[in-house]
């Protein structure tokens, strides 16, 4: 199959990689994960210490990308293993998501420990995700694609996680004796989706075209990794991007990470808890998909900063909801701004780098954003226990939102033009 068809199944192939993982995003690090990590893996504990320790984990492996991402983003780019790096550490990060199925009760340590490396499988794979889109697409449809990848992504994290609500609440539909046991199941059918919706990324995107041997692709992404380093100074609005980024994506990777958690902090249901993540998914896909045609014709950055704004009323108003209620708006809030967020930065990233050096800039804004999770689940955490009221926790990400629009603002509009 060529030309405009070909295209087409090569874009549909490597969206669905979002479809794919988002599972993990949406059941695991969103929704189920840190529910049974208070109630059922930590349930000796108080809500605060629970926060804290599952703020820990996730800055954990947030650590280890920081370490590895640049070096396995240049590796990738001079072996021409963008895809085949991708698949392995997507593969094993799904069967270790099965695994957390096996966890006994009150085995905290256990949970998080396959928690971060499933974490670190999967937030690698992204890195060489995110490097693809580069060669499946012209420059001018960069914003469509990522924002459609991200719909796509809201829509099937948000179909499996619809899926795992009801067994949940009816447990006996599916032979189950408890909901816990269903909360349980999940992360099997997590790992599972995760696997079967990576195939048609694994046999319809093509690797890019330069291939070179293991050993030699090793020294050469080291030199080229080195230079870039020396020479990142040479590109003002790569790093004025990323520095913008590290700050205002920390908020937006803690607000996915910590948002249940904070609300069953504050004696929300997990019915209420889980409806308001299925809302956040559910407006999400529309919203990602409108904000990629927004980008289209207003420009990335001001799409992105409408974007933040959003997230500082959302902040606000979070550290003084009272009601579930409160908690359902602010979730439909949060997915039209996410979404948004993500697909443009993305793709407005995408069009500031060399695209021959794809996979190792995206090293870079990989690093930029997890090392963002390194302090700002452990920040979100700590206030809690430091005030003894979690609410102080959503008030601190303000600063954040707001220091990253502010750098934002300073790149040259010249880089920011319509493509």
């Amino acid at each position: 199959m060529t030309g405009a068809a070909g295209q087409r199944r090569v874009v549909w192939s490597w969206a669905l990689y979002d479809w794919a993982n988002s599972a993990f995003a949406t059941v695991v690090m969103a929704g189920l994960f840190p529910i049974l990590f208070q109630d059922y893996w930590n349930a000796s504990a108080t809500p605060a210490v629970a926060n804290l320790r599952l703020g820990w984990a996730n800055g954990l492996a947030s650590l280890v990308i920081v370490l590895i991402a640049p070096l396995l983003g240049a590796i990738a780019d001079r072996a021409g293993r963008r895809k085949a790096m991708l698949l392995g550490f997507a593969l094993p990060a799904a069967a270790l998501t099965a695994l957390l199925a096996l966890v006994p009760a009150e085995m905290g340590w256990l949970a998080a420990l396959l928690f971060v490396f499933a974490t670190i499988g999967f937030m690698a794979a992204n890195l060489f995700y995110d490097a693809l889109l580069v060669g499946i697409a012209p420059p001018d449809r960069w914003h469509a694609v990522s924002g459609f990848g991200f719909g796509l992504g809201y829509l099937g994290g948000g179909l499996v996680y619809l899926g795992c609500i009801i067994a949940v609440l009816q447990p006996q539909w599916f032979g189950l004796a408890s909901a816990a046991d269903a909360a349980l199941a999940a992360f099997v059918v997590t790992g599972a989706w995760w696997v079967l919706f990576t195939l048609p990324l694994a046999f319809n995107v093509p690797e890019p075209a330069r291939l070179v041997p293991g050993p030699a692709a090793i020294s050469g992404g080291l030199r080229q990794l080195r230079s870039t380093l020396t020479h990142l100074r040479v590109y003002r609005p790569v790093w004025l991007f990323l520095l913008a980024y590290f700050l205002y994506i920390d908020g937006v990777g803690t607000t996915i990470r910590m948002a249940v958690a904070y609300g069953r902090s504050l004696g929300f249901e997990q019915n209420d808890l889980m409806l308001a993540l299925l809302i956040t998914q559910f407006v999400g896909f529309p919203a990602a998909l409108l904000m990629g045609t927004i980008g289209q014709r207003i420009g990335a950055r001001r799409g992105i900063l409408t974007g933040l704004l959003l997230y500082v009323v959302i902040a606000v108003w979070g550290a003084f909801i009272r009601s579930p209620w409160e908690f359902y708006v602010i979730a439909g809030l949060v997915g039209v701004a996410q979404g948004g967020v993500q697909a443009l930065s993305r793709s407005f990233f995408a069009g500031l780098i060399p695209a021959d050096r794809a996979g190792e800039f995206f090293g870079f804004y990989n690093v930029l954003g997890k090392s963002a999770a390194l302090i700002g689940p452990p920040l979100f955490g700590a206030l809690g226990v430091l005030f003894g009221d979690v609410r102080y926790s959503m008030l601190a990400l303000v600063a954040l939102f707001v220091g990253g629009a502010l750098l934002l603002m300073l790149i040259d509009t010249r880089e920011d033009s319509p493509t």
